[in-house]
């Protein structure tokens, strides 16, 4: 039977919301302005590693089968105002692959490759409050949160997409977005005989690989408002038409027909605490929906911030999941590595907290999801799985600054799936570790 749940409902439920204590990456740029074009750029170094490869390849933390990295360079360069008002923009960036002849950067879920991965053009009409954006893109999570631009990776993913936004209705913003192509796409793993979820855990198609999100596009309308005080309410709707291929490639199912998405989330943000709810339903014709919800709170006291959040999702047909990538999720409960055990027949808390120290920031999680027998298999874990159970996450990570324009970021993550019966030990250790030098 269908499940039903109105935005409606999730919006009058909604009475404050907020953020993931998680620090904000900075984006440090210093660009070099020739006339009215801007230009600027990012250098990255990136590796990760663990300590499994599952089956009887083993493994250790930093070994050649089990490590993998890369070089990354980013160069941008905008105009606001090229003639009458038309803006553009442009991205061309590059990932060098620096991993073993073993272990693919593709298997940890990184891409590489060269692109064109931005290239667009903007006009406003201030009499309208309207602004358009035409082309090759990034899509934000808070106002598009089922088809978004990642940062967890060397670079962002991006879409071919046209954006409107007008602002004319008093403290609201309403976003149209015609969403067609992504780089971001998963490759799935062929003729995969492990746990069925696994044949959808392949890695990131090249970086120049521009994949259909859906046959015919895929529309989204938003709007958020902010007439309260310290109160945003942000209400979301997609719509893709015949959706076998946007379903089938990114989130793991078959079928036909059409595709409504709903998603509901308020924000009450004050100086001191932040609280939130979200929830909504992904529906595609003939196949089961997929619902779920959550709720967070957070807190500052200064030097120290806190964290709660509990998730729920239920055994729907679909992951409950970004459609550009199939990797992460808008849920509230989101950290590093945990993105396919909460994204369906899961029930999942997360408590963390920050600490400002030694010029930078520590952070601590501890995820803990009870996983019903339709929950997918946990990411890095290419062992066979059997029933239900449990997976726990432990995240710790430190992020800081040197200098003016670089960043520097660790972070050691520990699993444990409990429903793993052959191919791979139930723990493991990931690491990864990034540089990142704004120009």
């Amino acid at each position: 039977m269908k499940k039903t749940l109105l935005l409606s409902v999730v919006a009058s439920t909604m009475i404050m919301a907020g953020g993931d204590i998680a620090p904000v990456e900075p984006v440090v740029e210093a660009p070099v302005e020739v006339a009215s074009w801007n230009f600027s750029g990012q250098a990255v170094a990136y590796t990760q590693t663990r300590d499994s490869l599952g089956g009887t390849q083993g493994g250790d933390l930093f070994g050649g089968n089990t490590t993998a990295g890369a070089l990354g360079l980013q160069l941008r360069a905008t105009n606001d105002d090229i003639f009458a008002g038309i803006g553009f923009g442009a991205e061309v960036s590059t990932i060098q692959d620096g991993v073993s002849a073993n272990y693919s950067n593709t298997n940890f879920g990184m891409q590489d490759g060269s692109a064109l991965t931005q290239a667009y053009l903007t006009y406003g009409m201030d009499s309208i409050s309207t602004s358009l954006k035409v082309g090759r893109q990034t899509l934000p999570k808070s106002l598009s949160p089922f088809a978004f631009s990642e940062n967890w990776g060397v670079f962002q993913n991006t879409f071919d997409a046209a954006l409107v936004v007008n602002s004319s209705l008093p403290n609201t913003t309403a976003v149209y977005a015609f969403v067609t192509r992504g780089n971001g796409t998963v490759t799935p793993l062929p003729g995969s005989a492990l746990h069925p979820w696994q044949t959808i855990q392949g890695g990131y198609s090249d970086l120049a690989d521009f994949n259909k999100i859906n046959d015919d596009g895929v529309h989204m309308l938003t709007l958020q408002n902010k007439s309260f005080e310290n109160l945003t309410l942000t209400g979301t709707w997609y719509y893709g038409a015949d959706h076998t291929a946007w379903i089938l490639s990114n989130l793991g199912a078959t079928g036909g027909g059409d595709t409504n998405v709903l998603w509901g989330d308020a924000t009450y943000a004050s100086d001191m605490f932040t609280i939130g709810v979200q929830g909504g339903q992904i529906d595609p014709d003939s196949l089961e929906s997929t619902s779920g919800w959550g709720a967070k709170i957070a807190g500052n006291l200064g030097m120290f911030d806190l964290f709660a959040a509990y998730t729920s999702v239920d055994d729907g047909t679909v992951k409950m999941a970004n459609f550009g990538t199939s990797v992460k999720t808008p849920l509230y409960t989101q950290s590093i590595l945990d993105q396919d055990t909460i994204a369906l027949d899961s029930d999942t808390f997360k408590i963390a907290a920050g600490m400002k120290a030694l010029g930078g920031k520590f952070g601590l999680a501890y995820i803990n999801s009870d996983l019903g027998a339709a929950a997918p298999a946990a990411v890095m874990y290419p062992g066979t799985y059997g029933g239900s159970g449990t997976y726990e996450e432990i995240d710790f990570t430190y992020k800081t600054k040197i200098g003016e324009n670089t960043t520097v970021f660790a972070a050691y993550v520990y699993q444990n799936d409990d429903r793993v019966t052959t191919g791979i030990e139930e723990q493991q250790d990931f690491l990864r570790f990034w540089a990142r030098y704004n120009f």
